[in-house]
């Protein structure tokens, strides 16, 4: 597989897949930057070199056909800020408009067409379409890590148009895919995996994909009294899912086998209602009064965690602790992790994964004081799961 670095871009029109899905106010600004500031090194790069960009991805969720709230013109204010230079636009993005905009595109300029989910074909990952795609440009880069995880026409099928010498991944697909494989295939122990969030279904794949490579699993969110009731313990009016419970016996059972060390909270911060203004009190997880329900981790729970993570030579965390977005239950999840920034100044290695977790350690202004913090969202999740993504796939062969 070619790396973006040895390969030189001087007078060559590089199709570039992004993943520019951003979130937006109702005037069209951009809220959060972070997906379309991480794929700006990979346009740099060609610019540098001397060549050209023409620049796809998905925005938002088109259900029948173009939808003005959805086109990519919007996000050209803040291209062009971040790129300090005017990004050209295509109102589409096979058709003879486009073909013509990326045929007399010059070198040093940059191109953005129109969103690919307008056209049905992405999402069906139609060859012909892909074709259509591949002929825009001399080589394909894929720089969407968070579409790794579709077959779509952009993210996989459009690279079969091109050879192994003139495909590969841009710098943020490249960081994310490494900080991924450094935790699932090569790392340093003792390797902590940090699980939270609110159901145990939602992580079934991980946990049993994480018995395999990880030394403790440390459990928080409301998926953590899902396993406290399959112990016998009563856990008030806590989430938990009924349907679960032989599953997360299960599961604790075959980390024993394992030897697998799970962690589960042993206190919580109990609230009487759903709410940032309930009355609140700290209760052992095995005997939460009942009208009551945990919504954050308690401070026995906190001191045993931190422990483990400061022990810890390589950490991932996947899950809030709590209900974070509300400041009372928020400090479970600041603890654990101000403990991850803590141990990767003495050398850990941390990998941030999962839209809640990256949340999270942006809220409490910690994401550089961690190794790494992914912008893959699902497409990570179904890495940590074992599974092989397309786009992954489609370049590497």
């Amino acid at each position: 597989m070619i790396n973006i670095d040895n390969y030189n871009f001087k007078g060559q029109k590089a199709l570039i897949r992004v993943d520019f899905n951003v979130p937006m106010d109702k005037d069209f600004n951009v809220t959060d930057e972070s997906r379309i500031t991480a794929a700006i090194p990979t346009i740099q790069k060609v610019l540098k070199d001397g060549g050209a960009v023409i620049l796809m991805t998905h925005f938002g969720r088109p259900k029948n056909g173009p939808e003005d709230k959805y086109s990519t013109k919007h996000l050209l204010p803040t291209l062009n800020k971040l790129l300090g230079r005017e990004v050209k636009f295509t109102p589409n993005c096979v058709e003879a408009e486009a073909v013509l905009a990326c045929g007399t595109l010059e070198m040093g300029q940059v191109l953005m067409l129109e969103n690919t989910r307008f056209n049905p074909e992405e999402e069906a990952g139609d060859k012909v379409f892909a074709e259509l795609l591949g002929e825009l440009g001399d080589v394909y880069i894929n720089d969407a890590f968070g579409t790794a995880h579709r077959a779509h026409a952009s993210t996989a099928i459009v690279a079969n148009h091109f050879d192994e010498m003139h495909k590969m991944f841009g710098y943020c697909m490249q960081g994310e895919v490494s900080a991924a494989e450094k935790v699932m295939k090569d790392a340093e122990r003792p390797f902590t995996a940090i699980l939270g969030g609110a159901k145990v279904s939602d992580k079934i794949l991980i946990i049993e994909n994480l018995l395999n490579v990880a030394n403790n699993i440390i459990i928080g969110g409301g998926m953590a009294y899902t396993f406290f009731k399959a112990m016998g313990g009563n856990i008030g009016s806590s989430l938990c899912e009924n349907d679960k419970l032989d599953l997360a016996k299960s599961l604790l059972e075959k980390a024993k086998a394992k030897n697998v060390q799970i962690y589960l909270p042993v206190d919580s911060i109990v609230a009487d209602k759903f709410d940032a203004a309930a009355n609140t009190q700290l209760a052992d997880n095995r005997s939460i009064p009942e009208g009551w329900m945990g919504l954050d981790i308690g401070e026995q729970a906190i001191a045993a965690f931190c422990k483990v993570i400061s022990e810890s030579k390589t950490i991932l965390w996947n899950g809030p602790m709590g209900v974070f977005e509300m400041d009372k239950f928020s400090n479970g999840t600041k603890q654990v992790a101000l403990a991850i920034a803590e141990a990767t100044s003495k050398g850990t290695f941390s990998l941030i994964g999962g839209g809640d977790s990256v949340a999270a350690i942006h809220k409490f202004n910690l994401a550089d004081q961690v190794s790494y913090v992914s912008t893959g969202g699902g497409a990570m999740l179904e890495f940590f799961e074992g599974k092989e993504l397309p786009g992954i796939k489609a370049i590497r062969g």
